[in-house]
């Protein structure tokens, strides 16, 4: 007798591949495509875990220190000098378990600068920066995007030349470049300002992706029936061809966020970026870099929460990209193969006793 896993005379030729399609269609039973990529989206455990990790950052950051006017639980804030105690060192101590004294946090679980101020709160509004401008660049890069690669991929000939050499015209110049000047000249207004620039000159990556996108939905049957119903070119955009193509929008655009938060980084470590008396992470590495051997805690924080934010909404990106890509396959484990490959053989073994005694009869 074979093995379960093994091809047998009742199976497939291609054998676990007939196996894994069994599985996968067992799963998706009688769910709707929601509920199949949301299904698929909680068992990357890479995806899981960053959204997780990227929501914990997120209440600690905007509850601690207060945001849109609401006061925070912290007792310190991000620009007020204090008294220097024990050279600023941090006062948070792991677990004995953990090789620490005793677990503690203390006024200044970070520590404090030169003057005294507290890098907790300093490193918990510069997240809040980094957030902040991570969704203004990432919802606008993604509208225009969207909008432009919608466009050119639905009209085509003309308009769409015009659009893609208008797209050219920003891919040609580097986005540091470009960034870097107009973060100078909206510095002084604030770092909303900052990410509305960025994000008018990010989105070229989406526009192409959504018009190759349109350029094959457009061809599609739906599409023809909806034209033979009269619907206009806006309504065909709007109620067919954008929700179709929203697993490309939704996964690029997380990835997006997630060079959003780099860039803005290396512009404010660079001084084209965010301004005083704005904080973020990288004007915090910035301003600190000369303290980098003598109190190397002033790195380690921004530092930390910012690869935090990155390698979070990376995950997440490669989970929602697995979830809406079809291609992506969730590899069953061996004992849900020899169950699926068993449930099959038996099926098949009831079929041929079926026909025998049809035949006898």
């Amino acid at each position: 007798m074979s093995t379960p896993l093994e091809p047998t005379g009742h199976l497939d030729p291609l054998g676990n591949e007939t196996v894994e399609n069994a599985i996968e269609l067992k799963d998706v039973e009688g769910l709707s495509q929601g509920q199949i990529v949301r299904r698929r989206f909680f068992r990357h455990r890479g995806a899981l875990g960053g959204l997780l990790t990227l929501l914990l950052v997120a209440v600690l950051a905007y509850t601690s220190i207060g945001a849109f006017g609401i006061p925070g639980w912290w007792k310190f804030d991000s620009v007020t000098p204090g008294d220097v105690v024990n050279g600023g060192s941090p006062t948070l101590s792991l677990p004995s378990w953990l090789g620490g004294s005793g677990f503690a946090i203390g006024d200044h679980p970070f520590g404090q600068d030169e003057i005294g101020r507290d890098i907790f709160a300093r490193t918990m509004k510069g997240t809040q920066t980094s957030l902040n401008v991570m969704i203004i660049i990432s919802l606008l890069a993604a509208v225009i995007g969207m909008t432009i690669g919608a466009v050119a991929g639905y009209f085509r000939g003309g308009l769409d030349e015009f659009l893609m050499r208008f797209t050219d015209l920003f891919i040609t110049f580097p986005v540091i470049v470009i960034g870097a000047v107009l973060g100078n000249f909206a510095g002084s207004a604030g770092a909303v300002w900052l990410a509305v620039a960025l994000g008018a000159i990010t989105w070229t990556t989406l526009a192409r992706l959504v018009r190759g996108e349109f350029l094959t939905l457009r061809e599609r049957e739906f599409v023809d029936a909806a034209k033979v119903a009269g619907a206009s070119s806006f309504r065909i955009i709007r109620k067919h061809l954008i929700p179709n193509a929203m697993g490309v929008i939704i996964v690029n655009t997380t990835l997006l966020a997630s060079q959003a938060v780099l860039l803005e980084t290396a512009l404010s470590y660079l001084g084209f970026g965010i301004k005083s008396p704005d904080v973020s992470l990288g004007t915090m590495i910035s301003e600190y870099q000369s303290a980098f051997s003598t109190r190397p805690w002033l790195f380690w924080w921004p530092g930390l929460f910012i690869v935090m934010i990155a390698l979070s909404v990376n995950f997440i990106g490669d989970g929602l990209r697995d979830a809406f890509d079809p291609r992506q396959k969730r590899i069953p484990s061996g004992r849900k193969m020899a169950q699926a490959a068993a449930r099959q053989s038996m099926a098949a073994d009831a079929r041929a006793r079926g026909s025998s005694d049809e035949d006898g009869q």
